[in-house]
């Protein structure tokens, strides 16, 4: 390892570029970043977690028709983030940066596109219902991308450090859990009504996460600082073609794309099948919220042990480290079918605790995968990579959005059945430990043999970078 890679293993390393007077790198970075998530998922899980039985029971649209919005919405939403992010990268920064401001100004009419969801209007028919359905969850998805974009692609520039990287990812992955609890926990008891929703609490609901919201983006605005200023790109740097080109041959981004989005479809269909493990196999739904209790508490506990081992180890063999536990747990449970549920969500929480790691810091990843795009190019383009990134997950999250149902169906169970037949009741069982365990020996593949920056190379990457920006 060259020795500017070894200075960088114990300090922030100066861009090579005037990164004019600034503070140092520290907690106001850490919060700011941690809200601009937050202000993201209290509308993101809130829509997540209510907006189809909204849609359904008071809307009255079928959920059939609601799957297909979603589809494609999911897709529209995919162009978008390209769109957005070859935008954001042919702007010029200003004295504030160049994402932070277009996280200020694109949040507000994000958050009244948010709310305009769940608005109901009296005397109106279901066709009208179904109209305003369509137009304002693809324009609220579209402004999202308006600001997710710049959000996600910040962090390459508020600091080099990867250390300091991964700190910004599970600071991230912090803010998204605060508003899951938040939501999932509260939401339920404030938005249904003798068990139905209620419409005009769920609007008063949107208001005030909204609120909340705007006033976690001002935050992230406030307390953020972005360091690193790189020349403008000329010539080629407008060439999409060019861009597209490097990016297939930049083997982190196509290896953590992979693992990334292989993992999503695995949280996915663990997501559905959980569902009926509980309530068909274990004779116990009301486990489940145990069961997402402890997924979260396992993040939580992940975070204090994040940045040590990523300074000791690295991201890459951190995040392969909690891949190869998460295998082991799930292919345990598989061989250990007479378990109650208790049991079942005990052993399980090791197994979280695994993969939380990866959750952790695959942000972080995405940031080095900019830099190594820069390396290549000589075309520092955060929001053109970042966008790809984000658009290949959106593209997945709408192939995948299926698949626990066919799974579910292809192993015999039949919803007409008061009790399910042995033979569906061990297929649900092998989807929600075995399935897993394959996934999850497949991501940790990946990461070992595919991604190619471990420690050594992503220190001696940043050095490399900063006095090639040097010269």
């Amino acid at each position: 390892m060259g020795e500017a890679a070894k200075q960088l293993d114990q300090q922030p390393i100066s861009s090579g570029v005037d990164e004019k007077k600034t503070r140092p790198f520290g907690a106001r970075d850490k919060f700011g970043y941690l809200f601009g998530d937050l202000g993201n998922d209290f509308f993101f899980t809130l829509v997540s977690a209510f907006l189809m039985v909204f849609y359904t029971d008071v809307f009255h649209i079928s959920a059939a028709t609601v799957g297909v919005l979603f589809l494609v919405a999911r897709l529209w939403d995919a162009v978008a983030d390209m769109v957005w992010g070859r935008f954001i990268d042919t702007r010029k920064p200003t004295k504030n940066g160049k994402f932070k401001p277009w996280i200020l100004r694109m949040s507000f009419p994000l958050v009244f596109s948010g709310v305009l969801m769940f608005v109901t209007i009296p005397g109106m028919s279901d066709g009208f219902y179904l109209a305003w359905a369509f137009v304002t969850y693809i324009v609220w998805g579209t402004l999202y991308s308006t600001v997710n974009i710049p959000y996600g692609s910040m962090a390459s520039v508020i600091t080099s450090n990867p250390v300091e990287r991964t700190t910004l990812s599970t600071w991230r992955t912090m803010g998204a859990m605060i508003a899951s609890l938040l939501i999932n926990v509260l939401g339920p008891l404030v938005v249904f009504v003798d068990n139905q929703i209620d419409a005009n609490r769920m609007f008063m609901t949107a208001v005030v996460f909204g609120v909340l919201a705007m006033a976690c983006y001002i935050g992230c605005y406030k307390l953020s600082t972005e360091r690193i200023v790189v020349p403008e790109n000329t010539g080629q740097g407008g060439n999409f073609g060019q861009s597209m080109k490097a990016l297939l041959k930049n083997k982190p981004l196509l290896a953590i794309l992979l693992a990334s989005l292989t993992f999503m479809v695995c949280t996915m269909l663990v997501g559905a099948v959980n569902v009926y493990l509980f309530k068909d196999y274990f004779s116990n739904a009301a486990a489940l919220s145990m069961f997402g209790l402890v997924q979260a508490g396992a993040v939580f506990v992940a975070i204090p042990a994040v940045k040590p081992l990523v300074a000791k180890f690295g991201k890459k063999e951190t995040a392969a480290a909690g891949m190869a536990v998460a295998a082991l747990v799930y292919y345990a449970l598989y061989f250990l079918p007479g378990l109650t549920s208790m049991q079942f969500v005990a052993i399980t929480a090791i197994g979280m605790l695994g993969f939380a790691f990866f959750n952790l810091v695959v942000w972080a990843f995405v940031t080095d995968v900019i830099d190594y795009h820069e390396y290549l190019t000589g075309l520092r383009e955060d929001a053109t990579v970042y966008s790809v990134y984000s658009m290949a997950r959106k593209v997945g999250q709408a192939v995948a959005g299926g698949i626990g149902g066919f799974a579910i169906a292809a192993v015999g169970y039949n919803a007409a059945r008061q009790t399910q037949t042995q033979e569906a009741l061990d297929g649900i069982y092998a989807l929600g430990t075995l399935v897993p365990a394959l996934i999850y020996t497949f991501i940790f593949i990946v990461l070992v043999f595919f991604y190619p920056l471990n420690k050594k190379r992503t220190l001696q990457l940043a050095a490399d970078l900063a006095e090639k920006r040097g010269n």
